[in-house]
């Protein structure tokens, strides 16, 4: 019986040895992983610009006259293609439960940046209006820091960029009306950050520059969220 005994638990102890191995074995294989996946990560990160740094790169002046401003200067409203136009491609990006014909949105839910709220959108003459589609920098603000120097192709493009435009809440984007950072901000405290972002990346794609006003008040938002990083999708 001793010998028995013996035999079992060498196959016992042996046993365990393997189980110990084979444990030891998948937390490397998971530690591997797990530094793979930070690595990448962090490599991600490093190809995207920070936002104050980006603001770093911008030029700062006064603002221009605002003489000779006029939308058409932007293009004839939104940009058409067939049936679709700018407007209902920001609304079906932006919303959720879409009802969508012929490229037209007729109904949906936005859960709006701005204000926090969440919108039940229904296409018609007194309901449209509840979820407008907002230049990030405002067009007037946009002629007021450069874009009344580029030609009218590349003025059409930036009032029709995705990167541009979002669907938001309709009496917000009234009360934003042309301000810019220093004169208006999201009531969405949790959403200045990427606001803020947004903007820079607008500007900056487009040669725009910034007023000293702006650029504090940009500095101001950003000091909460020093890592936050202009968008790099469209979307």
């Amino acid at each position: 019986m001793t010998n028995v005994y013996r035999r079992r638990r060498a196959v016992l102890i042996f046993c365990i040895s393997i189980c110990i191995m084979l444990i030891g074995v998948i937390n490397q294989l998971g530690e591997n992983k797990s530094v793979e996946q930070q690595n990448k990560k962090v490599q991600t990160t490093s190809n995207q610009q920070l936002a104050v740094d980006a603001l770093d790169s911008l030029d700062v002046k006064g603002r221009a006259p605002k003489t000779g401003y006029a939308r058409d200067m932007f293009g004839n409203g939104w940009r058409k293609s067939g049936d679709c136009n700018t407007r209902d491609d920001v609304l079906a990006r932006d919303m959720t439960q879409l009802d969508i014909r012929d490229c037209k949105v007729y109904a949906g839910i936005l859960d709006d940046p701005y204000t926090g709220k969440t919108i039940r959108f229904l296409r018609g003459p007194g309901t449209s209006s509840l979820v407008q589609i907002d230049h990030v920098v405002a067009l007037s603000n946009s002629w007021q820091t450069g874009s009344q120097y580029l030609d009218s192709e590349t003025r059409e493009n930036l009032a029709n960029d995705p990167l541009e435009l979002l669907a938001v809440d309709g009496k917000a984007n009234q009360d934003k009306s042309d301000g810019d950072a220093a004169t208006w901000l999201p009531p969405n405290k949790s959403y200045r950050c990427r606001y803020v972002a947004r903007q820079i990346a607008v500007k900056q794609k487009y040669n725009l520059w910034v007023t000293s006003a702006e650029r504090d008040a940009i500095k101001r938002v950003l000091s909460i969220c020093p890592g936050q990083v202009l968008p790099t999708v469209t979307g």
